[in-house]
């Protein structure tokens, strides 16, 4: 049962305990991008001289290195959108064929033979084609006036949109053909492809979110000293790599655990 209006205090949370919110105090409309339809690109490409494919990628590789040494890590991995093509799919309204082109940039760093911090940009262009992906036409046309009021915009009211997360598997240090240091990275990213369209929605509310409380939390200042006397007792030994004694058992009857052991809770006994 919903609690009264006046004895909840909104504000953003988790609802952690069904039926305790109370009732919305209005209906609003808001203007949103909703995802219509969205699919996954999955990759692990490694270096290959050569037309890319599904697996390698010709810009993997390094430009030549002086006296590298170590190979520490990549970081900093960032995606651009370059171009998207949609093209009508005949016979299936809203549906579409995708060619999207992207650029994954990232920094390789390495340390050289006289122990200093090095790094090397990578960047890889990449196109992939989505065969059917559903990304309708909005029937509405949108267009927006900014200051100055006589100036009008006209928006795209259909978005399509890369997520990524990205990853460096391997860096290895080796010898090219020309016997120059080079740095050659095997590369695993997923990128979640978004069609997007911008949208009015009904939603229940509870007005305008409250204004925080003040002041702002503070973190307290602490000597390194203090820090450490509040600290646990680190374990003086790693976790042991034990196997269970006994067969996991939720039943009530008793099990004879000198041999193998089969519950079957399901059973009347």
């Amino acid at each position: 049962m919903s609690i009264n209006l006046s004895k909840f205090s909104p504000r953003p949370g988790l609802v952690n305990k069904q039926g305790c919110l109370p009732d919305p105090s209005e209906l609003v409309c808001i203007e949103v991008p909703k995802i219509f339809d969205q699919c996954l690109i999955k990759r692990c490409l490694v270096y290959c001289a050569g037309s890319d494919t599904n697996t390698t990628d010709c810009e993997l590789r390094s430009n030549p290195l002086i006296n590298p040494k170590i190979y520490v890590n990549s970081r900093d991995f960032n995606l651009t959108l370059i171009s998207v093509e949609k093209i009508p799919l005949i016979g299936k309204p809203g549906f579409k064929k995708l060619v999207i082109s992207y650029r994954i940039s990232f920094y390789s760093d390495y340390i050289d033979a006289n122990g200093m911090n090095q790094s090397e940009l990578f960047e890889i262009n990449r196109t992939d084609v989505i065969g059917k992906f559903y990304c309708p036409d909005s029937v509405a046309q949108i267009s927006a006036s900014f200051i100055p009021v006589h100036n009008a915009e006209d928006l795209d009211s259909n978005i399509i949109k890369l997520e990524m997360v990205a990853n460096a598997l391997d860096g290895r240090l080796l010898k090219d053909e020309n016997c120059n240091d080079v740095l050659d990275i095997t590369l695993g990213y997923y990128i979640v492809v978004k069609c997007e369209l911008i949208v009015q929605l009904l939603i229940p509310t509870y007005g305008y979110c409250p204004v925080p409380k003040e002041p702002c939390e503070k973190e307290p200042e602490e000597s390194p000293c203090e820090r450490f006397e509040k600290a646990p007792i680190p374990k003086f030994y790693p976790d042991q790599n034990l196997e269970p004694l006994f067969p996991d058992c939720d039943c009530d009857h008793d099990c004879d655990c000198d041999h193998d052991c089969d519950c079957h809770c399901d059973d009347n006994h």
